[in-house]
């Protein structure tokens, strides 16, 4: 199965709610993964509130073109529910 999301909504805080096809499903707080000239306009709570699903990639993308790899989400989603159940 190719890993993709089936809902990405923007959160405050630079947070997604993320939906998988492989059925998990959670937050994850991109606040630390903002760095660097592609990235940096999304530290605009405006251009980050522009995150949706994108149509042909399923996967979480801006309005201004940035996207992220799903395997990254489920990666960092995963590490993060990790850290707060600990």
């Amino acid at each position: 199965m190719i890993l993709h999301t089936t809902e990405v909504a923007a959160l405050p805080d630079y947070r997604l709610f993320l939906r998988f096809n492989n059925g998990e499903a959670g937050e994850v707080d991109l606040s630390a993964e903002l760095d660097g000239e592609v990235f940096e306009a999304l530290r605009d709570p405006a251009v980050f509130a522009t995150a949706s699903q994108h149509p042909l990639m399923r996967t979480a993308a801006w309005a201004n073109g940035v996207d992220l790899a799903p395997e990254f989400l489920l990666d960092l989603m995963r590490a993060q529910q990790g850290d707060r159940a600990a």
